[in-house]
């Protein structure tokens, strides 16, 4: 079993920054690809970003290409997303997953593990 847990998500202006974080506990950290996801209401769960055990291969979604960096530090188990350039369409409850996956999915049926959930709302 892996634990993840979520943090940094709030409120900000259009334009602005935030930083989330995700902290998991269980297994070994670094054996898994990492990945970010976002659900808006009324829509599917979608993929943001993703990063593989030794940070090599990054994928992010095109939406967020540019604006959005993924990032893990597998000494401290946490995986990090810093979104800048944020629009309101960002606006979403954003999820941190596992997966035992050797590379790199997009598809959320890819990962094993899920934490909560952080809303993050980008204000116009």
């Amino acid at each position: 079993q892996v634990q993840l847990v979520e943090s940094g998500g709030g409120l900000v202006q259009a334009g602005g920054s935030l930083r989330l974080s995700c902290v998991a506990s269980g297994r070994t950290f670094s054996n898994y690809v990492m990945g970010w996801f976002r659900q808006a209401p009324g829509k599917d769960r979608e993929f943001v970003a993703g990063i593989s055990w030794r940070a090599i291969d990054k994928s992010y979604a095109d939406s967020v290409k540019g604006r959005f960096t993924i990032s893990r530090d597998n000494s401290k188990n946490t995986v990090s997303l810093q979104m800048n350039s944020l629009k309101p369409e960002d606006t979403a409850v954003y999820y941190c997953a596992c997966s035992m996956y050797s590379g790199v999915r997009t598809a959320s049926a890819a990962y094993d593990y899920w934490g909560q959930g952080t809303q993050v709302t980008v204000s116009s």
